[in-house]
């Protein structure tokens, strides 16, 4: 990296000009970021402190929450900061530093959810069997895995994109450091090498999409046939959020990374930016707690207890 060919900063994209306007997006963000950090700590409290929920569910969304805070913190606190301070600078090492975390996290999610669809299909569709497939072990293998690649996603793409000359400026048509935007300042071919590895990634990340649809196919085929009335709300309870939280994430990360330059806008690229990096870590608590009993029952005896005990 040189510094005739790479900058030293980068120029995010403001929310907004006027200063009334950034300080209603610092406060917005902020209510946002603080929603997340008390959602998914009381997740991780409850899911540690209750031994009702050391089961291999509720230690798949203990790992989602970790995934969630590391994701909305590496991006929102620095928008939050740039509005504050009316400014929109961002080092490049920052900036390296943001796309690998952010890649990280995203990539380790998404894989996260995927398994946590074979482990609903698991639970529901073979409940004898679930016991002997979803041990410890094979459940602590399965999050280092989801752990272990969004590790070795975040590092080849993150050293693959600063290895590119730019010579395009700085501005990034973005409110964080994102692949595309970074490509879109390239001078030479040599982007493209990262445009295929996107692609790759991409028809990676459909094929685990595809995997879960299939698999809530079974699932939904299977609660259908149950007699219980309760039972199937139950089932649906703990399906119908993950399949709506992995859709949207799917969906807006997908078309954000490889919509083509002529549908491209900054108010587009800020409004799938929003939804596919801030809204899922700040609604994921709120979707998971509201449609289970077991885990709101557990962090409403959490909050009752602190606050008796005050």
């Amino acid at each position: 990296m040189s510094n005739s060919t790479f900058p030293t900063e980068f120029l995010l994209l403001p929310f907004a000009d006027t200063r009334k306007l950034q300080l209603l997006h610092f406060g917005l963000f902020l209510g946002i970021y603080l929603a997340a950090l008390l959602g998914n700590g009381l997740i991780l409290t409850a899911v540690a402190c209750d031994h009702r929920l050391h089961t291999p569910m509720y230690f798949f969304l203990l790992n989602l929450a970790i995934l969630d805070l590391g994701c909305i913190s590496t991006t929102v606190p620095k928008a939050m900061a740039n509005s504050l301070w009316d400014t929109r600078a961002i080092s490049s090492y920052g900036c390296a530093a943001q796309i690998f975390f952010f890649f990280f996290f995203i990539s380790a999610e998404f894989s996260l959810l995927t398994i946590m669809a074979y482990d609903r299909y698991i639970a529901i569709c073979k409940p004898l069997h679930y016991g002997t497939i979803m041990d410890s072990k094979t459940c602590v293998n399965m999050a280092a895995a989801a752990w272990g690649s969004g590790f070795l996603y975040a590092m080849l793409h993150t050293a693959n994109t600063f290895s590119l000359p730019l010579c395009q400026g700085n501005a990034l048509d973005q409110f964080f450091c994102e692949i595309p935007q970074i490509l879109k300042l390239s001078c030479s071919d040599a982007y493209l090498r990262e445009v295929g590895l996107l692609v790759v990634s991409a028809c990676l990340a459909f094929g685990c999409f595809l995997y879960v649809v299939l698999s809530y196919v079974q699932i939904f085929r299977a609660v259908l046939r149950i007699p219980s009335q309760h039972g199937r709300h139950k089932a649906f309870s703990t399906c119908l959020p993950h399949l709506a939280v992995v859709s949207l994430f799917i969906s807006t990360g997908l078309f954000a990374y490889l919509k083509p330059p002529s549908v491209s806008s900054s108010s587009l690229n800020l409004l799938l930016a929003v939804l596919y990096s801030v809204v899922p870590p700040a609604v994921n608590p709120l979707i998971y707690s509201m449609r289970n009993k077991e885990l709101k029952d557990a962090v409403c005896e959490l909050v009752t207890g602190y606050f008796q005990n005050q």
